[in-house]
């Protein structure tokens, strides 16, 4: 009755991984990072199943912390780029969101709000990635200002790896290290682990923990990696075949006869494409399986179909199930052969992708 591409949410798995983060610092409070759309999960569900349990919530802007609110969720939400006009700062007063300062402009803001209102900031340090924060000269005087404004009830101190999940690079602990001396004279709660850095190791696990892609299933190391491997996919894109065929060797596939047979092959049509947010830049190869056996991608990805191999699958026919990405394979493995990161993967599912929840 319907065009079988979906997507399938695991409910249980993302709990696991929240809890997982969790886990690795029993006394640092978590924040759930749910930006863009739950990384194309879908916020509502997603913030929903963890609404007993999370501690805080993580968005990039005012109005995906307003729809938090409005579907009922009552945790604490940080604005992660704070807010960029001045007339925000009434709704994150009213709702109590907590809210990123970067910059003299919004400590300025906020020196103008009435005196009754009541703001949880969490100052900005730019300890080396340069894209916002206050600087090492900066940073003590942003903080004293914003110390003594009778609008700022409490100030946490964040900063954000630029190398967290290269875990070779000296750029993380030139950072922590940095960090360390700059706030050294501060009393105040300490942010600094995202996912890698919750992950890896547990100097970087201070007052608030700032887990995303984790939380999400995707491991941010390219490797193997002891807490990484623990992770649970939480979704799997997943879809049928639409049409079978014989092809011949020296015959081609798709578009721009990048794929050509060298053996006379069975070729099957999957009812998914880059209008979904399946990556078109996927390589000939990329893996995905079909009735539980793993194949590959031939020939270029179309708007809103694909071909896979089977010519090793014999008793594939058409409505055989096609997992693009789950629990068999995994976003990473796919990104790897698209050269782009899950994240991308994840973000770009698009609306005529039906979305469907679970718990296992």
């Amino acid at each position: 009755m319907a065009r079988p591409t979906k997507a399938t949410m695991n409910l249980s798995a993302f709990s696991h991984n929240y809890r997982l983060a969790k886990s690795l610092s029993p006394q640092s409070k978590a924040i759930a990072v749910v930006k863009a759309d739950a990384y194309g999960h879908g916020v509502i569900e997603m913030a929903k199943s963890l609404a007993n349990e999370a501690d805080a919530f993580g968005v990039a802007c005012i109005e995906e912390a307003l729809e938090l609110r409005e579907s009922g969720i009552v945790q604490p939400i940080l604005l992660l780029e704070g807010f960029f006009s001045e007339d925000e700062l009434p709704l994150i007063n009213q709702h109590d969101f907590w809210c990123a300062v970067h910059s003299d402009a919004q400590i300025e803001a906020l020196a103008r709000q009435p005196k009754s209102d009541q703001y949880n900031v969490w100052l900005k340090f730019d300890s080396g990635m340069h894209r916002l924060g206050f600087s090492e000269n900066e940073y003590q005087q942003a903080y004293d200002k914003l110390n003594a404004l009778p609008q700022v009830k409490n100030i946490v101190l964040m900063t954000h790896f630029a190398c967290a999940d290269e875990l070779s690079s000296t750029m993380n602990q030139q950072q922590f290290s940095l960090c360390m001396k700059t706030f050294a004279h501060i009393n105040a709660p300490v942010s600094m682990a995202n996912s890698a850095a919750t992950l890896h190791d547990d100097k970087y696990r201070l007052d608030y923990l700032r887990p995303g892609i984790m939380l999400y299933g995707a491991s941010p190391f390219p490797d193997a990696h002891f807490n990484g491997d623990k992770l649970k996919p939480v979704m799997t894109l997943s879809s049928e075949v639409i049409a079978i065929r014989q092809v011949a060797a020296g015959e081609s596939i798709g578009y721009g006869q990048r794929f050509v047979c060298d053996k006379s092959m069975t070729i099957g049509t999957v009812a998914i494409g880059y209008a979904d947010g399946y990556p078109r830049h996927a390589k000939d190869g990329t893996p995905m399986m079909v009735d539980g056996h793993r194949t590959k991608l031939v020939g270029r990805v179309s708007m809103d179909m694909l071909m896979v191999d089977l010519t090793n699958i014999p008793n594939a026919k058409v409505g055989s199930s096609v997992e693009l990405w789950g629990d068999h394979i995994l976003a990473a493995e796919v990104a790897y052969y698209s050269d782009t990161i899950p994240y991308t993967l994840f973000t770009g599912i698009t609306r005529r992708v039906k979305k469907e929840y679970i718990s296992l």
